[in-house]
């Protein structure tokens, strides 16, 4: 084995783990229904392959490697634990299928079959948007537990009794029935916006992570539009991470520095992707009054405007985030339509909207990021330094860490 070849060998696995892991993983739970020995056996692969590849060399197709490896994995773990020899011939079968899938490429996408069993109603409503951000999306439990605002700890507890329900009940790994899809669709969206999200928030501090996690949010709410054709919030999660998506490649400086919306160049941001956010929050509307997921999709329409204008109409923002905090918008919609409302009528305006929200906001980075904006703003140069302090110190991101550093200087 030589440095190159081992290297080469972490650089593949790395790359299987950050891009195929929630594939593989649904392929192998998608009938055992134990997801955690799924998991356990998925990571015993990765682990024979940085054994195995810097000594044979990477496999041509990395994932049938790795899901032949984790098959036999759970075929060992059935035959250790003696399971009913009925059942054992229907397992070891089922394995050997999924294995010749996996050895001619064939690797079925059940990710979506997955995520609607997370989200089956034998399962506390509490955890099916967790779920599926760690079985599907490959979130662990403190990022998880920081987007709920929930320790680690206790978010780690929830989740392995959520594997456990599922597999207790035996539930289906596909796609319900269209009479029980609706009740079911909720939480996978919110799944979705979530893992684009948290891509978002560490893009800075973990770039390849943060990539695919943008890339997989995106591709799985297109998805989910041909899944579900008529529902109306599926097009406006879509619309809005397309409208997102689109201002990927001006967010950095060229020395990787952050650069917030409003100091963004629009003439970088993707046209193609604001085109079909725009063909999505139509269809959206089309179909039903705007939800939750389709005026957060207008609202980055107004800011897209901006291309062809040269200005935002922030009274329209606002008014169209007044109607999201109806909809049942979260701590971050409140802290950002503060934002908006002290763009159309002022510090003061902003700062009043966020004050309610100080003692829920402890720990939530935006909200001190938007306090210390406005207490500048408003002339509160001591307040806004103390604000800007605690928004850098819970911020993963070095770049908006420099970011917010240089604000306080300019005061």
């Amino acid at each position: 084995m030589t440095a190159e070849t081992g290297q080469a060998a972490r650089a593949a696995a790395d790359f299987a783990a950050r891009t195929a892991y929630g594939r593989l993983l649904a392929v192998l739970s998608r009938r055992t229904k134990d997801i955690a020995a799924a998991e356990d056996a998925l990571s015993d692969a990765f682990a024979r392959a940085l054994e195995t590849w810097p000594r044979s060399g990477v496999p041509d197709n990395p994932e049938a490697w790795l899901i032949t490896a984790a098959r036999r994995r759970l075929t060992d773990l059935a035959r250790r634990a003696a399971v009913r020899a009925k059942a054992e011939p229907e397992l070891v079968l089922l394995l050997g299928r999924l294995g010749a899938a996996a050895e001619t490429g064939a690797l079925p996408d059940a990710r979506l079959g997955l995520m609607l069993a997370c989200a089956d109603p034998a399962i506390d409503a509490r955890l099916h948007t967790p779920l599926m951000l760690q079985v599907v999306l490959g979130l662990d439990a403190a990022r998880i537990g920081a987007l709920f605002l929930v320790s680690p700890a206790a978010m780690g507890q929830r989740l392995s009794r959520g594997k456990a329900r599922i597999k207790a009940a035996g539930l289906a790994f596909e796609a319900p029935a269209a009479e029980t899809l609706a009740p079911r669709l909720a939480p996978v969206l919110d799944a979705v916006y979530a893992a684009y999200t948290a891509g978002a928030d560490v893009a800075g501090a973990a770039p390849g992570r943060a990539g695919d996690l943008l890339d997989e949010a995106l591709y799985l709410s297109r998805l989910l539009t041909e899944l579900a054709p008529q529902a109306a919030e599926a097009h406006g999660l879509y619309a809005l991470i397309c409208h997102c998506q689109a201002r990927a490649a001006a967010r950095r400086g060229a020395d990787g520095a952050y650069i917030p919306l409003a100091e963004q160049d629009p003439t970088l941001w993707d046209v193609a992707l604001i085109d079909a956010g725009e063909a999505a929050l139509r269809r959206s509307l089309a179909l039903a009054p705007p939800g939750r997921f389709a005026l957060e999709a207008a609202i980055q329409s107004v800011h897209a405007e901006r291309r062809k204008t040269g200005a935002t109409n922030w009274p329209a923002a606002a008014a169209l985030y007044d109607r999201l905090i109806l909809a049942g918008a979260g701590l971050g919609g409140h802290v950002a339509r503060a934002c908006a409302h002290g763009e159309a009528f002022g510090a003061e305006a902003a700062l009043s909207l966020l004050a309610p929200l100080v003692a829920q906001a402890r720990d939530h980075q935006p909200f001190h990021a938007a306090h210390a904006h406005w207490l500048a703003r408003a002339g509160r140069r001591a307040k806004a330094r103390t604000a800007y302090d605690r928004a850098a110190a819970l911020s993963p991101d070095p770049g908006v860490r420099a970011f917010l550093q240089d604000r306080k200087r300019q005061l």
